[in-house]
């Protein structure tokens, strides 16, 4: 088999690796560029602040799914990044490698890779049903909290991981304690890493649709709180697309979700880069 010149190799895999970021960006920019250009001419002050009303036609705004889509994302981060995060720094730092930590860090694995409407049936059974939440806001997000839990773990056991040993020895050297080196060194060095983490999560927790459609139900109301049953968009998307005629509201709604997913993902940048300073003393 003749062997390539080592700058012609070299040459073939930088165009190849640009060739594929490129697709991926264009890709990517088609998408939203065709969901807002298509969807921008449904938007307007009574698509926005009015709740569906029902009908073919998809008569109504989407008011009351923004509401319950805030609400449910607000409940499920509350949950999810305290027990996340709590979680990673146990198996980590705390944890013995012994069989039983190896068996946790397959189960999270495996949990990672079951399909959403199963968690939707498993919330379905134990929060709608066993614990009498009913269709409604909060058995939702417990749901999202059971399906994004294993990836929020893995995430940010990773990001805690890669900090440097080193770092850690030094700080144990000037006599801190492991939790003061954990909380003080090895977090905040991880916060790019578990930042991302919770990005992700927060995009599909927004975006997700199967295990929300047995869990909240598909209540156009406007949810007055989180024991009350809503739409999400993602699940109100579903809904025009199949149901209505209304694909351009579809559309908008679709314009409006990624709105929705860049605010909250620029905030949580936000967020972790001010807690990022003001661990390190930067104002």
């Amino acid at each position: 088999m003749m062997k390539l010149p080592p700058k012609l190799t070299q040459r073939i895999a930088w165009v190849s690796i640009w060739a594929t970021g490129i697709i991926a960006i264009l890709t990517l920019v088609f998408i939203v560029g065709y969901t807002f250009i298509k969807g921008f001419p449904a938007i307007n002050f009574e698509f926005l602040f009015t709740s569906p009303k029902g009908g073919v036609s998809g008569e109504g705004g989407i008011f009351s799914c923004i509401v319950a889509t805030m609400w449910l994302i607000v409940i499920t981060m509350a949950i999810l990044i305290p027990l996340g995060i709590g979680a990673a720094i146990y198996l980590s730092e705390y944890a013995p490698d012994n069989r039983l930590t190896r068996l946790i860090s397959y189960s999270l694995e495996l949990l990672a890779g079951v399909p959403s409407i199963v968690f939707g049936l498993f919330g379905f059974a134990i929060f709608v049903l066993a614990l009498h939440f009913n269709y409604s806001i909060v058995a939702g997000a417990l749901t999202l909290v059971c399906l994004l839990l294993p990836f929020l773990i893995r995430t940010a056991e990773e990001a805690i991981r890669a900090v440097p040993q080193s770092q850690r020895e030094a700080a144990l050297a000037l006599g801190t304690t492991k939790w003061q080196t954990t909380a003080n060194v090895v977090l905040p060095a991880a916060i790019p890493g578990i930042t991302t983490g919770i990005i992700l999560c927060v995009g599909r927790a927004v975006a997700e649709s199967a295990c929300l459609y047995v869990t909240m139900g598909g209540s156009a109301a406007m949810p007055t709180s989180f024991l009350s049953g809503g739409r999400a968009l993602a699940v109100h998307i579903f809904y025009l697309a199949m149901e209505t005629t209304a694909l351009d509201k579809a559309l908008a709604t679709g314009a409006i979700l990624i709105a929705l997913i860049l605010i909250i993902n620029l905030s949580t940048v936000w967020l972790s880069q001010r807690f990022y300073a003001k661990m390190q003393g930067i104002r």
